[in-house]
């Protein structure tokens, strides 16, 4: 998945981009990068939507006005445990 918040702001990351970037970094994600302009995370489907959730929820709580999100699936030849 790849996810922004708006309103940016330049000199100093707003409260909504640190709420975001918290859920991110403390789900059971398998590869994170959180930058300035883009997050991205990969895992499991439901890891996946548990994250989702929590982001878009805790982020427009904290002051979030929009929210860009994009995901996509992969086949990785797993099964369908976790998707």
């Amino acid at each position: 998945m790849e996810f922004t918040t708006e309103p940016f702001d330049l000199d100093e990351a707003p409260a909504h981009a640190l709420v975001a970037r918290e859920v991110i970094e403390t789900a059971e994600l398998d590869a994170v990068d959180v930058g300035p302009f883009g997050n991205t995370a990969e895992g499991g489907a439901s890891r996946v939507l548990t994250a989702v959730d929590a982001l878009l929820r805790k982020s427009l709580e904290a002051g979030a006005t929009r929210i860009s999100l994009q995901v996509n699936v992969i086949d990785d030849g797993i099964g369908e445990g976790d998707r």
